[in-house]
């Protein structure tokens, strides 16, 4: 589906469609995204009520968890069409929703206490600005996911033929060099304050087994090891903003 502006940077059009939530349809794509959504709400129970920016978040992944919560969320999209999978809940008035340019945001600085973006940076270009303009309107933190060369995933692009046989609508994606990431959000005022891997394992072999409970018994261990903390992606990083 095409954009219809000209913005640079959309990667949240295609993860916000049915096609792409098909990945995660099943007992072993709800257990995933129940992995991704612990890790967030731990993040974020120290901010009660608070406002929050959910960037090219019309994937909807988080949007019911952070309703519960209570938080007043808003979610960007880079497309109109990034707002259909979220719309039970723009309607009923539990969450706004506003279309543009994640890399010009259409907000004032420090518009919101906290803001979110998974499955975006994976499949940014321009990392460095995208990530710039998140902390410009965030008031507090900012808390991203992205996949790292330290894990299985620095083998991806060898087993990219294998991967998309297993998952059909799998697309290339972005690993991050972590300190390059790091160092790059504390030159613009964002401090890595928890930092949460979610798989040892790659998901990939998760899909193909289709049984959470054996992929659970394979994760535990390696993270009582503290092997999923060193090896694990993708990882899910809260930056404290410091003013």
């Amino acid at each position: 589906m095409q954009p219809e502006n000209n913005f640079l940077e959309t990667a949240d059009i295609e993860t916000s469609s049915d096609d792409y939530a098909s990945r995660f349809q099943g007992p072993t794509g709800e257990w995933l995204l129940h992995v991704q959504e612990q890790a967030t709400l731990s993040m974020l129970t120290q901010y009660p009520n608070a406002s929050i920016l959910d960037v090219g978040g019309g994937h909807g992944q988080l949007t019911k968890a952070l309703i519960n919560k209570e938080f007043s969320l808003t979610v960007l999209g880079s497309s109109l069409s990034c707002q259909n999978r979220i719309k039970t809940y723009i309607d009923a008035g539990q969450c706004e929703f506003k279309m543009g340019d994640v890399l010009s945001l259409p907000y004032p600085d420090n518009a919101f206490d906290i803001v979110i973006s998974y499955r975006f940076l994976a499949h940014v270009n321009q990392w460095q600005a995208f990530l710039s303009e998140l902390g410009r309107v965030a008031k507090t933190a900012v808390i991203v996911d992205y996949p790292t060369t330290r894990s299985i995933n620095y083998l991806s692009p060898l087993l990219f033929k294998f991967k998309k046989g297993v998952e059909g609508n799998t697309r290339k994606f972005i690993c991050y060099q972590e300190k390059e990431l790091l160092d790059f959000c504390s030159s613009i005022g964002l401090e890595k304050d928890n930092r949460h891997p979610q798989f040892f394992w790659p998901m990939v072999l998760h899909r193909m087994m289709k049984q959470p409970k054996v992929s659970e018994l394979l994760e535990n261990p390696v993270k009582k090891l503290g092997l999923t903390y060193v090896w694990g992606s993708p990882v899910i990083t809260k930056f404290q903003k410091v003013h």
